[in-house]
């Protein structure tokens, strides 16, 4: 029979017995009663403090934090939902230069959609929702779509409007404000080639091409800015660059096209008949 009596340690051999198969030695971790750590040695102090952390991590099960993270991402998806949505900045930083005609251009389409488009599309979603299924009913969905696009249109030209610094063109002028190139000039130049044309600077709203009407932060309205009648200016082209030279400058009225109902709208009544 064999026996085993050497092999097995025992109390003597942990305490720093001089038996040759004594084991290295451990102290019990208070922490963990299951578990045995090296002694705190000076050469081994630093391995020891990280098992120590180890073992502080380990104290909490995994699942522990993994509930916590859930936790804690529900409460903010909670708070997103539950949360006050923040209403639109006031664009109000930047001045939206325009011609008195072309904010009635804007208040005129504003009050269109606001008072008469948008009763009228909410009018259709109403009925249409009416008749049952919304999943498959194509003119809930395309009211609804339309609406949106109201809504968004409302609020653009709301800031718009807020921003809207007007400027008279035929307002009375003196000095260089009656002889240089500013906003709602009328200007006439020529180009090297001796072709000449006539361009009346207005807002970002009013550009018309066909009435060669120019935004006042066009290329072609800054190299014309601030000259006079003689003037020589240089706009940058995408192909180099091109000498133009300014023959007249003068303040008058500028017509903008104005607001017309667009065809087809549920204002208009020109829509498809709908069944009531």
């Amino acid at each position: 029979m064999i026996h085993l009596q050497n092999h097995v340690p025992c109390a003597s051999n942990l305490h720093g017995s001089s038996s040759p198969n004594r084991f290295p030695p451990f102290h019990i971790n208070e922490r963990h009663p299951g578990g045995r750590e090296p002694e705190h040695d000076p050469a081994v102090h630093r391995v020891t403090g990280k098992r120590e952390k180890i073992s502080q991590s380990r104290s909490v099960p995994w699942f522990t934090h993994w509930f916590r993270a859930r936790r804690t991402k529900d409460d903010e998806m909670r708070k997103g939902f539950t949360r006050k949505p923040q209403p639109d900045a006031p664009a109000t930083h930047v001045k939206n230069y325009i011609t008195p005609r072309g904010l009635e251009r804007l208040k005129d389409e504003h009050r269109f959609l606001l008072t008469r488009e948008r009763p009228a599309v909410t009018e259709v979603v109403a009925w249409a929702a009416s008749n049952g299924d919304r999943s498959e009913n194509a003119d809930y969905q395309y009211g609804k779509r339309r609406l949106r696009q109201i809504d968004g249109r409302i609020r653009f030209l709301t800031k718009r409007i807020e921003a809207a610094e007007v400027v008279d063109p035929e307002a009375r002028r003196s000095g260089q404000a009656a002889t240089r190139v500013f906003f709602g000039a009328t200007v006439r130049y020529a180009n090297a080639a001796r072709a000449e044309r006539t361009v009346s600077i207005v807002g970002t709203d009013e550009i018309d091409l066909d009435r060669n009407h120019i935004s006042w932060v066009s290329p072609l309205a800054r190299a014309l800015m601030k000259s006079e009648a003689g003037d020589s200016v240089v706009l940058q082209v995408p192909g180099g660059t091109e000498h133009l030279t300014v023959l007249e400058v003068r303040y008058e009225r500028i017509d903008v096209e104005p607001f017309r109902e667009p065809p087809g709208s549920e204002a208009s009544g020109k829509g498809p008949p709908r069944r009531r």
